[in-house]
């Protein structure tokens, strides 16, 4: 699949390129020749454009957050909608690779302010730091080259994630669909975790909410939460919403 637009900039670190492409309306950044990896609309940044990071602010329907954790930055759309659409949030976002956050911040319009930190780690280093205060909601969407940073789908990994949060928290992961298989993942997320949930979005992705304590909001509730988050997030959450169900030992 080839990348949209035209090609406006193009860097190299250690991991791989870095590219930014724009078709006029739309701009994109990707990891190599073939794979987006974000997409931004230039006239409304904060409008989400990629169905699963519409997918995972789902999580915001079980949880009234003050306080995130994001790991991996991309063009920062994710972190640029929170940061403009949840009033007071301050949100702390891990990114291994310089050249992304200045490539975010050179092309994306992603904000500046003192609501927003931008630490380049790797999230194990930021994970096993035991100075690092808890947070209401943790994001972990790092992929790179090769596609997923397979981490994520550790035992270790979801046990510090579970440890950052808050006796409320939840943790929010972007995998892709083949990992509905990862029993080892998926057998710790259930024994850590109260409440898991999992939602297959129209770009291939498979999302994963985990809560520390089992959500007692209704269906109804939930549908009723969606309309009017939809209205301050300018996009429908329904359909998302709609392919959400409780994780049972099945995809």
């Amino acid at each position: 699949m080839s990348l949209s637009g035209k090609e406006i900039f193009r860097t190299y670190d250690d991991y791989g390129p870095v590219i930014v492409t724009d078709d006029g309306d739309k701009r994109y950044m990707a990891f190599s020749d073939n794979d987006e990896q974000s997409c931004m609309l230039k006239s409304d940044p904060c409008l989400l454009q990629n169905d699963y990071c519409r997918a995972m602010l789902l999580v915001l329907l079980f949880k009234q957050p003050k306080s995130m954790v994001m790991f991996g930055l991309g063009g920062g759309s994710l972190a640029s909608c929170l940061h403009r659409h949840v009033p007071g949030i301050k949100i702390r976002v891990v990114e291994l690779r310089d050249s992304v956050i200045s490539t975010a911040y050179r092309f994306f319009q992603f904000p500046r302010s003192k609501r927003m930190t931008v630490l380049n780690l790797d999230a194990s280093e930021f994970l096993e730091d035991p100075e690092q205060a808890k947070t209401d909601i943790l994001f972990s969407d790092m992929y790179g080259v090769e596609g997923l940073d397979l981490q994520q789908t550790q035992s270790w990994f979801l046990e510090h994630c579970f440890n950052l949060l808050k006796a409320d928290g939840w943790l929010v992961l972007n995998l892709w669909n083949q990992h509905r298989g990862e029993k080892e993942m998926l057998t710790t997320l259930c024994e850590l975790f109260e409440d898991v949930r999992v939602c297959t979005t129209q770009e291939g992705n498979w999302v994963v909410f985990a809560g520390k304590n089992a959500s007692a909001i209704s269906a109804a509730q939930l549908k009723n939460h969606a309309k009017k988050l939809s209205k301050t997030l300018g996009y429908a959450l329904t359909a998302n919403l709609g392919r959400m169900s409780q994780y049972k030992g099945r995809g």
